[in-house]
């Protein structure tokens, strides 16, 4: 259907996919709904195709499977012999499409530890991403990296740890204590005065305060405190002082909710406005290590949330999106506990079928339930609050930036919201390293893994209306591809100049084909914006500060962005231009030194053996490029 010439009335879509339906098998498979330009935009699956499918053509549905039934054109189906086939097909096939209205997480990833290899005589905190089943104590896993390194550089600081890379006891003695050991950063067992036994000490506390027991280390620590004042080792006593502070922060995240040998993950959603943030809470060893928060859009469907309170077992047979949200949180990790508790109430086969799911993943049995009482039931609660703060806080900072692009929308006679803009500047040196930059803000934020960069081609030396003209329908060229953000239609385009940008980058979108809002940021004498103007007036924007500060965060922001590219490519052209002037050092030769040294800086430091040891380098280049350099620095 999406190959039709011509695009069928609502009434004919309907009937056609409403018959396509209806002769969907009874049975377990995944469906892929498609646009009108036979896209990927959903991808679900359902223990009985023809059932779940149909109900998408039919009746009423909650706002964001409205929008999303409404778009469709088609659809195809694959049949599967069982449930959990269904879920692992629809999970492979979310990750190869990346539909626009399904759950889009981060890519899989392995979550950071924190492992403590006990093993050895002198145990180290390092961070991983693999846990394995080396004898090593692991503690998380933790949202991101930032936290795993905090907390290591905080018992580091704190218990005197070493931080080098020297490995004990293998180098006990054969380097002076660094500067770590003569501040009392660092107890010094490079130095040799510190016995296994007393190391162990150090990694008992340490184990104590990443299990949450963070109360013994600080009366251990206030202790040595008081020791170091009493002694007038002030400068120690401050660092002490400070690492007690630190610890004391660490003590709050890590809050116990549990015995020492608890362990679980907690998954709660709540909705907030037009969007809905789910909360995971990982506890280990009886306490929280750490929260993740997953907001989802308007386009994003999640689906209503089950009430765990008054829902009983059976009380749906429909699936879940939920379910690919807890598929899709858990791919790629190296360990999934054996209990997942739910704040709402999955379909009992749904939950089966995830569970084995889930155990086939994880290498042992994982449980999923919805706790009705006791600390468990608390704990849920405890994870919707979270969930339902982290989202109300979103809403009210996405509620002020929607009125922001409202208020730009109102001032440019908009006639949509400009969801997304792009922002364009030209920067050059002389009449060489012509480089056009370009940067996104999406929903009024910047976008940063959208930023693109054009070498501008043309031959036209200072000639920014050209390299302008050259740079969009570079870009224009790929609104019509498939899939990826590059692929996205800009809602507004805003320019680093004047009426004469504006004027030729309208022609240039006219000619390719496309209608696009377009407007130039001038600036003022102190190089501050002053107006947006069209390519016959200008419009200010002093009266509306949020305005005002957005486009110029956004001129600023590209002007930033472009001259940074440019001075990286004059740099990069200049290093090798200046050693192709070198007889028998060409493109290649020049690139080999520049790979090899690092700068060119090292290239001209270099003496004649290691030039000549350099790959691909002669010892007839190497001198060369020795006579060359020092009959430059000769004086004239």
């Amino acid at each position: 259907m999406g190959n039709d010439v011509r695009r069928p009335s609502e009434d004919e879509r309907l009937a056609y996919l409403r018959t396509k339906a209806a002769a969907l098998p009874h049975q377990p498979g995944v469906y892929i709904m498609l646009d009108e330009r036979d896209r990927v935009i959903y991808v679900g699956k359902s223990r009985c195709l023809h059932d779940r499918v149909s109900q998408y053509f039919h009746g009423w549905h909650d706002v964001k499977t409205t929008r999303m039934a409404s778009r469709v054109y088609d659809f195809h189906f694959i049949t599967c012999d069982t449930e959990m086939e269904a879920l692992a097909l629809e999970n492979r096939l979310i990750k190869q499409h990346t539909p626009r209205y399904n759950i889009r997480l981060k890519d899989a990833k392995s979550y950071p530890y924190i492992k403590l290899n006990v093993g050895a005589p002198y145990p180290r905190l390092s961070m991983t991403r693999q846990r394995t089943e080396d004898g090593s104590l692991y503690f998380g896993p933790y949202s991101g990296t930032a936290a795993v390194f905090s907390i290591i550089n905080t018992l580091e600081k704190t218990l005197g740890m070493p931080a080098c890379k020297l490995q004990f006891p293998r180098d006990i003695g054969k380097e002076r204590p660094c500067i770590y050991r003569q501040t009392g950063r660092c107890v010094g067992v490079c130095a040799g005065d510190v016995s296994e036994e007393e190391y162990a000490g150090i990694t008992k506390r340490a184990v104590d305060i990443l299990r949450g027991d963070t109360g013994r280390a600080i009366r251990e620590t206030e202790e040595r405190m008081n020791k170091c004042a009493e002694e007038l080792r002030f400068e120690e006593a401050a660092r002490l002082r400070d690492s007690i502070a630190a610890m004391r922060r660490l003590g709050e995240k890590q809050k116990t909710v549990g015995a020492p040998d608890f362990e679980c993950d907690v998954v709660a959603v709540s909705a907030a406005e037009n969007m809905q943030c789910a909360a995971v809470f990982y506890i280990r060893s009886g306490y929280i290590t750490d929260t993740e928060h997953f907001l989802f859009g308007p386009d994003e469907i999640l689906g209503a949330i089950p009430d765990a309170d008054s829902a009983t077992e059976d009380a749906s047979d429909t699936e879940s999106p939920i379910t690919s949200f807890i598929v899709s949180l858990y791919q790629g990790r190296t360990y999934i506990p054996r209990e997942i508790l739910l704040s709402f109430r999955l379909p009992a086969e749904e939950c089966t079928a995830l569970s084995t799911y889930l155990s086939a993943e994880a290498g042992h049995k994982v449980t999923l339930r919805t706790p009705e009482r006791g600390d468990a039931r608390q704990l849920c609660r405890m994870a919707e609050d979270d969930a339902r703060r982290h989202g109300e806080n979103e809403h009210r900072r996405e509620s002020g930036d929607e009125k922001l692009l409202i208020s730009l929308a109102q001032l440019l006679g908009l006639e949509t919201l400009p969801e997304r803009i792009e922002c364009y500047d030209i920067s050059s040196y002389g009449n060489e390293y012509i480089t056009a930059g370009m940067i996104v803000a999406q929903n009024a934020k910047l976008k940063k893994s959208d930023y693109r960069f054009f070498k501008i081609k043309c031959q036209s030396g200072q000639d920014d209306y050209a390299a302008m003209r050259e740079a969009i329908l570079r870009r224009a060229a790929h609104l019509a591809d498939e899939g990826g953000s590059y692929a996205e239609m800009p809602d507004l385009i805003l320019l680093d100049g004047g009426r004469g940008h504006v004027s030729v980058v309208r022609q240039a979108l006219a000619e390719a084909g496309f209608r696009i809002p377009v407007f130039g940021m001038v600036k003022d004498e102190h190089h501050k914006t002053r107006t947006l103007c069209s390519d016959t007036g200008e419009i200010s924007v002093a009266r509306e500060q949020a305005v005002f500060r957005f486009v110029y965060g956004l001129q600023e922001e590209v002007h930033r962005f472009t001259v940074s590219r440019m001075d990286q490519q004059k740099r990069k052209t200049l290093r090798s231009s200046t050693l192709e002037k070198i007889p028998g050092i060409g493109p290649a030769k020049a690139k080999r030194l520049l790979a090899h040294f690092g700068t060119l800086g090292a290239v001209k430091d270099a003496d004649l053996e290691t030039l000549a040891a350099a790959p691909g380098i002669s010892r007839a280049d190497a001198e060369h490029i020795i006579s060359y350099f020092s009959a430059a620095h000769k004086p004239q």
